[in-house]
């Protein structure tokens, strides 16, 4: 499986998806990066997204999760599906960490929150899972809940990464 974005070139990912961007919702960058998916498994039902930042580990204390999605059956992502998403579900970011003075509700960060690296270019890995179903899974669900739904159900997988300058 291949995952490609024309959002991320040469390793680089296009500064308007974080936070130098425009586009933005109580002050978390939220155009999405559109998604290629390619040569996956023929018996795939839907995919999974998930967008972290491990290098956001000694800043804040845990990997920071920018996406998640579950119950996507295209094998392509325009450019900021993320906000008006309904054909798929998506999980709730870091944004709703209480590390931060003033979090997002579960709800208001189900939705993609671009890079905001504070201390230096961290690096931004997309993993994409092949899945042999549906998820049960509602908008707001938690990572933990993800890779508890898909456990035994991934066929493939592929992680695409970008680095984003501060």
């Amino acid at each position: 499986m291949i995952v490609t974005s024309s959002g991320i070139v040469n390793g680089i990912i296009d500064k308007k998806y974080g936070k130098y961007g425009e586009q933005f919702y109580k002050g978390m960058p939220t155009l999405s990066l559109p998604l290629e998916i390619k040569e996956y498994p023929s018996n795939v039902k839907t995919f999974a997204i998930l967008m972290e930042d491990k290098d956001a580990i000694p800043p804040t204390g845990f990997s920071w999760i920018h996406w998640s999605v579950a119950n996507l059956v295209e094998d392509s992502l325009g450019e900021n599906v993320s906000v008006n998403a309904r054909e798929f579900v998506q999980g709730t970011n870091s944004w709703s960490s209480g590390l931060l003075s003033e979090p997002l509700n579960r709800y208001e960060a189900a939705r993609f929150g671009g890079p905001m690296p504070p201390d230096k270019p961290h690096t931004y890995e997309i993993h994409v899972f092949a899945l042999d179903r549906s998820l049960d899974l509602q908008d707001g669900f938690y990572v933990n809940e993800l890779y508890k739904a898909m456990e035994g159900h991934i066929l493939a997988q592929y992680t695409l990464k970008g680095i984003y300058y501060n």
